[in-house]
C-alpha cells in the first residue's frame, strides 16, 4: 500500500479536474474503487477520469444499468464504469464479468468498497467526503487516494501524502 494522498476539492471542477489528472495516469488493467456518501462527487470524478482517459461519453452515473463501457477515442484503453450501490454482494459483482475485461480496460467501481476489492491486487482506492451534511449543497469535498499493489508504488498521485 502506499501513503495516502488527501486532496481537498472545492468544487465540482475540482473534482472534475483531479479526475482527469488521475485518468492521465491509469492505463489498461487499473481498477479504481470510489467510495463516498449520496452526492460525494464519485461520478463527477469518474467524468474527469474519462477526460483524462480520452473516452466516449457522456459519464453519467451507471446506478439503475450497474455498468457501462466507454470505448476510447484516442487508442487507449475503454472505460468500464460499473456501480455496486445496488447489488448484494461480491458474488453478484461477479456476474457482471468485470475481471473479463479487467486486463484490456481501466474499470471504475462506485460503491465499490468491500466488493471490488478482489477483483485485483492491484487497486487505486479513492475516498470521496464532503464537508457538510446536505446532498443539495455545493459543498467542498476531499479526496483520499490510496494505491495498493506494486502497480501504484512510486506513482505520484496528486494531493499530499
Amino acid at each position: 500500500m502506499t501513503a495516502g494522498r488527501r486532496v481537498l476539492l472545492p468544487t465540482d471542477e475540482d473534482t472534475r479536474a483531479l479526475g482527469e489528472s488521475l485518468g492521465r495516469v491509469l492505463r489498461a488493467g487499473d481498477l479504481v474503487v470510489l467510495t463516498g456518501d449520496l452526492g460525494a462527487g464519485k461520478t463527477t470524478l469518474t467524468q474527469g477520469l474519462a477526460h483524462g482517459l480520452g473516452v466516449r461519453g457522456p459519464i453519467t452515473s451507471p446506478t439503475f444499468v450497474i455498468a457501462r463501457v466507454h470505448p476510447s477515442l484516442v487508442d487507449g484503453p475503454a472505460l468500464v464504469h460499473a456501480d455496486a450501490y445496488r447489488l448484494g454482494g461480491e458474488a453478484e459483482l461477479d456476474d457482471l464479468d468485470l475481471d473479463e475485461s479487467l486486463a484490456d480496460s481501466v474499470t471504475v467501481v462506485e460503491w465499490g468498497h468491500g466488493l471490488a476489492e478482489h477483483l485485483a491486487d492491484d487497486r487505486l482506492e479513492v475516498v470521496l467526503e464532503r464537508s457538510g451534511s446536505t446532498e443539495a449543497d455545493q459543498q467542498a469535498r476531499t479526496a483520499t487516494l490510496v494505491g495498493h499493489g506494486p502497480r501504484w508504488a512510486g506513482v505520484d498521485l496528486p494531493g499530499r501524502a
